[in-house]
């Protein structure tokens, strides 16, 4: 463990389940990244930049189920504007994204 946060701490990260809609290479990233557009169901429309390259194909990624933060503020990526955080286990140089069991409604709170 790093740091010891308060339960107060965790309540602030909002984690809502999302259905990844459109998946584009992004050229333009430091790293080998692609842009996702991912659908939180009545919170809407998100984007993200993710550095899942080496274990995910474009075609595997879409309509799978993904866990993010949704309340972080919006960051620039390059010429990309990323507005949630894709949640993954880092294992090295490979992220391994988490997701529900079974499909569940779009927005759901990860808790």
């Amino acid at each position: 463990m790093e740091k010891i946060i308060t339960y107060e701490d965790f309540t602030k990260v909002d984690l809502r389940i999302g259905t990844i809609i459109e998946v584009k290479d992004f050229p333009n990233a430091h790293r080998p990244a692609y842009q996702l557009t991912i659908d939180f169901g009545d919170l809407g429309i998100k984007k993200s930049s993710a550095q899942i390259t080496t274990q995910y194909q474009k075609e595997d990624l879409l309509n799978r189920q993904i866990v993010a933060v949704v309340n972080f503020p919006k960051k620039q990526i390059a010429n990309f504007m990323s507005e949630c955080l894709v949640v993954g286990a880092v294992k090295p140089n490979d992220v391994y994204l988490l997701h529900p069991e079974t499909k569940v409604k779009n927005g759901v709170v990860v808790s």
